[in-house]
């Protein structure tokens, strides 16, 4: 049977929070403002559930704000070109994957991160899924500005959920620049399980040939999907992703993904799950003992002192996510790492 490599794309291939960045840059207490999105978001998508929100909204709540501090589409592109940070050995994993398999990337992030990010390591758009954003297309009264402008202040000061509420839901959409918040349409939570089930449609193929990689509570919805059929992996995942997740990978560095996606393009799921296992108890003698092609073998030996961790959940799943969560935090930083 063909199989099929999916990833997402912040945390898996790329260092960066390309939003939380955008907001740092451009906006007054950026950073803060973001983590409390972020925070709302999270509550809406995991706690309250609420219909017709997806995980990952944050991106399309923002871009009044984004729009209030003269971001255009051009400071977008610009930033992005000159900002983008890889996870080391995920330029090598991507080139390496395409060769033997159907590749993609789904990402919650916009067009213009995404396109930035192909155009550096040769992977083809086409194989994307993005959030669209078209930020020029929205004129922004300046009174709606001066709104905004104080709405930020208000989210940054108290960060409370029913002010929020009332901005994001209330306030914003009565304005005309609540135009911009209906026509970004994010690709995150539920728009990432549809992405894949769209990949696995075009290219007429089941779930249980599918390896589908996150990091973040926007893969919940495909990592659960791909649970228990394919491959579902949190690589360096916060604690929505590592709870959904058939495998947990811990590492500073892409390659393991590499180990686990060469494995999945020859053999089934339960000859890479005894793996897994095996590994868990000996790294090196698993390496030695299963079926490894011999480019990775030694890549793995030359690259590591210390094997990375490749473990199936159990018992302790929260010190397991404790784990994953220092090394996110340590690779992409305290802000980034601790964003949902």
């Amino acid at each position: 049977m063909r199989k099929l490599f999916v990833t997402d794309c912040e945390g898996p291939i790329s260092l960066n929070d390309n939003a939380f960045e955008l907001a740092s840059h451009f906006i007054p207490d950026g950073d803060r403002f973001f983590a409390a999105v972020s925070r709302y978001d999270d509550i809406l998508a995991y706690e309250i559930k609420r219909p017709g929100y997806n995980a990952g909204d944050t991106l399309k709540l923002i871009t009044p704000f984004l729009k209030a501090y003269n971001v255009t589409n051009d400071k977008i592109i610009e930033f992005s070109r000159e900002n983008i940070s890889l996870v080391p050995w995920a330029r090598q994993l991507l080139q390496r994957v395409q060769g033997f398999m159907p590749s993609y990337i789904i990402s919650t992030s916009y067009r213009q991160y995404i396109e930035a990010l192909c155009n550096l390591i040769n992977f083809p758009l086409e194989n994307t899924y993005y959030t669209s954003l078209d930020i020029d297309s929205h004129e922004l009264p300046e009174d709606e500005r001066e709104k905004l402008f104080k709405f930020k202040d208000m989210i940054v000061e108290s960060a409370d959920f029913e002010t929020m509420d009332r901005i994001f839901f209330k306030e914003i959409p009565q304005m005309r620049i609540g135009k911009l918040l209906e026509d970004v349409k994010t690709v995150g939570g539920e728009g990432k399980r549809l992405a894949l089930k769209e990949i696995l449609e075009k290219e007429k193929l089941p779930i249980k040939s599918a390896l589908y990689i996150g990091d973040s509570i926007t893969d919940v919805e495909p990592l659960r999907y791909t649970r228990g059929r394919g491959l579902a992996i949190s690589f360096n995942g916060n604690h929505y992703a590592v709870k959904e997740a058939d495998m947990i990978i811990i590492a500073e560095n892409a390659l393991p993904i590499g180990l686990i996606a060469d494995l999945h393009s020859r053999f089934g799921r339960d000859y890479i799950i005894e793996f897994v296992k095996a590994y868990t108890m000996d790294p090196e003698r698993a390496l030695e003992n299963f079926r490894i092609s011999y480019d990775i073998f030694e890549e793995f030996m030359k690259t590591f002192k210390k094997f990375p961790k490749i473990l199936i959940p159990d018992d302790n799943i929260e010190e397991i996510v404790e784990e994953s969560l220092q090394m996110r935090k340590r690779i992409r930083g305290e802000a980034i790492g601790g964003l949902g």
